[in-house]
This record gives C-alpha cells, sequence and structure tokens, in this order.
C-alpha cells in the first residue's frame, strides 16, 4: 500500500436524527483510540453535521456531508453547498454516491461539477464510482468505471486532485451482504488506479487513496485491507453501530 494511509468512512446514509447522532458520536470518540493510525470519518445526515462535529472535537474522527451541489448560493431550493458544510465545521464530502447516482439523477457530468466545488471550497472529496449487476454480467465493469473516472475527473488540473479520495463501490454489493471476492476487488482497484494515472498522473495514481464499499463489516476488513490496492473502506451499515464500526476501524 505504498506509503498511503487508511482510511476508513462510515456513511450513516438516512439514519440517527440529531439526539442519536450526538449520542452516537460520543460513544465513537469514546471507542476510537486517540492515536489510531488510520483517518477515520463519519458522515451524519445534514440536520446533524453541526452538532455531530462539535460532539466530536477533540477527537481522530473527520465528519463529512453525504452530498452538496456544485453552485455556492442562488435559487437552489434544498441544495446545499461546500462552504455550508464547511460552515457546520466538516471537512469531507461524498460525491457521487451510487444511490444518488441510481434515485436521484446523479451523473458523471454532476459529479465533475461538484468535485470541482469541493476542491475549490478546500473539503476532501471521497468520489464514488461502481458498477451494477446488469453491467457487471454484461461484461461492462471496466467500460463503465473507466468511463466514469474519466468524466469525473474531466478538466480538472491535476495538481489539485492531491486531497481526492476514490471509492469503488459494486452497486451489487451494498446492502445486500454480498460482498466482491478479494481478487474481484484487487482487480478493480489495479485498473482504477492505472486509469487515474492514464487520466492525470502516475504519481498523482500511486498517491490516490482508493477504498471498497460494499457490505464491509469487521469479518471482512482485514482481508480487504491485505489487498495491494485497496486503502481503506466507505462503509454502509455496519457504521451504524458502535461496536461493529470501531472494530472495522481497529482492524490491525
Amino acid at each position: 500500500m505504498a506509503n498511503r494511509t487508511p482510511f476508513i468512512a462510515g456513511n450513516w446514509k438516512l439514519h440517527k436524527d440529531c439526539a442519536d447522532s450526538i449520542t452516537f458520536a460520543e460513544e465513537l470518540k469514546r471507542a476510537i483510540p486517540q492515536d489510531i493510525d488510520v483517518d477515520v470519518m463519519v458522515a451524519p445526515t445534514f440536520t446533524a453535521l453541526h452538532p455531530v462535529c462539535e460532539a466530536l472535537k477533540g477527537s481522530p474522527i473527520a465528519v463529512g456531508a453525504q452530498d452538496m451541489f456544485w453552485e455556492a448560493q442562488g435559487a437552489w431550493t434544498g441544495e446545499i453547498s461546500a462552504d455550508m458544510i464547511r460552515s457546520c465545521g466538516c471537512t469531507h464530502v461524498i460525491i457521487g454516491h451510487s444511490e444518488r447516482r441510481q434515485f436521484f439523477g446523479e451523473t458523471d457530468e454532476t459529479v465533475n461539477a461538484k468535485l470541482k466545488a469541493a476542491l475549490a471550497a478546500g473539503l476532501v472529496p471521497i468520489v464514488c464510482i461502481g458498477e451494477t449487476d446488469a453491467e457487471r454480467k454484461a461484461g461492462k465493469t471496466f467500460d463503465v468505471l473507466g468511463t466514469q473516472v474519466t468524466k469525473g475527473l474531466n478538466g480538472i488540473d491535476p495538481e489539485t486532485l492531491a486531497p481526492v479520495i476514490l471509492a469503488y463501490e459494486p452497486v451489487w454489493a451494498i446492502g445486500t451482504g454480498n460482498t466482491a471476492t478479494p481478487e474481484m476487488v484487487q482487480e478493480v482497484h489495479a485498473f482504477l488506479r492505472k486509469s487515474v494515472a492514464d487520466t492525470t498522473h502516475k504519481e498523482l495514481a500511486n498517491a490516490m487513496r482508493i477504498l471498497y464499499g460494499g457490505s464491509v463489516k469487521s469479518g471482512n476488513i482485514a482481508e480487504l485491507m491485505g489487498l495491494n490496492d485497496v486503502d481503506g473502506a466507505l462503509v454502509g451499515g455496519a457504521s451504524l453501530e458502535t461496536e461493529s464500526f470501531s472494530g472495522i476501524v481497529r482492524y490491525k
């Protein structure tokens, strides 16, 4: 894994109101060691971002938003800008999650616009990509992923891309209990690193952290983290309980 610091992110999705989020954040703060040598982030709902940021002050746990809009301000009812996210105390943002693509019309072009805005605002973007079950069965996995990388990074100066984290989420494995085999994960992650190198340059690709997301749990995290091109995990359901998430963070 070169010199890439492991990164474990918990995506709480549509779970936990403000009170529950604060309680959970305080539990995680006690459960995750201050000197942990893994970068840790949680992504609560928008309404809980500020209180969770406050609750996690003084801990090694960063906070990110689950989505953002590409404009800074204007007549965009219901949207949240990068600066608004930063003003809550957040340092990270998830962009292009498969559920945003599947249910809310996210495209490679909107991912690109959001990525540009996130970088301009100084947020660390976690850019999600992944293929559906139908695409995998049709043998289109690498075509789909290559296009998502190329279009997602299109028109962005490679010198500004250093903070970006990539997250591979096979859509067919999210919330299904199915996990890609280690061989499949390594093959895809190696392909993604090459795609980033071809789109930008080799040095950036070698330094970029690429996460796996797809039914990650404490029982499979160590094996996944043993793969050469896996640098961490974007965790869904298993991030919602203190014991399971802290167990994933302390996988070593």
